[in-house]
């Protein structure tokens, strides 16, 4: 997955460390461990639609590394298509994470996880965007190719 890999995703520091999050109102909580297999953007309709906002900071790990610690039994779930499983809390519905079965990843919004050292890497499914964004990071048509995707970078 060298197309998404960031800084975090190698170093060895953050190997051991976990992080907490929780949704908006606190009664589902979660930690995450270790390093993320990568972090970025997403700007496809769907996350753009589930987020209600014009990107997504993702960050996806192996679901061994993601925890539900408090309220498993208040996470609802929509399957819009078979590549992700959404997550939320059914008292607020505060988004959680999203669960994507054919990378074997989970998606956990870095939004979600606030002490932890958001690095981005990559903007994937650029050529949908509607904010573009000068960063200098790698911007992909769609996934890379490690992950199914084309691989194709798209201008900045």
């Amino acid at each position: 997955m060298a197309a998404i890999d960031t800084p975090h995703a190698v170093d060895s520091t953050h190997h051991t460390k976990t992080y907490h999050g929780a949704c908006f109102c606190g009664a589902v909580q979660l930690s995450v461990s270790g390093a993320p297999a990568g972090m970025g953007y997403c700007h496809c309709d769907s996350c753009r639609h589930w987020s209600a906002g014009p990107v997504n900071a993702f960050t996806l790990w192996k679901p061994d590394a993601v925890k539900v610690t408090k309220g498993a039994d208040q996470i609802g779930s929509f399957h819009k298509t078979p590549h992700s499983d959404r997550k939320w809390c059914k008292t607020c519905g505060g988004h959680l994470f999203t669960k994507h079965p054919g990378m074997g990843l989970v998606d956990v919004y870095a939004a979600v996880i606030p002490d932890f050292p958001f690095e981005p890497g990559v903007h994937v499914n650029y050529q949908e965007t509607h904010l573009r964004m000068k960063d200098g990071l790698p911007k992909l048509k769609d996934f890379p190719a490690e992950l199914g995707g084309s691989g194709i970078a798209v201008a900045e």
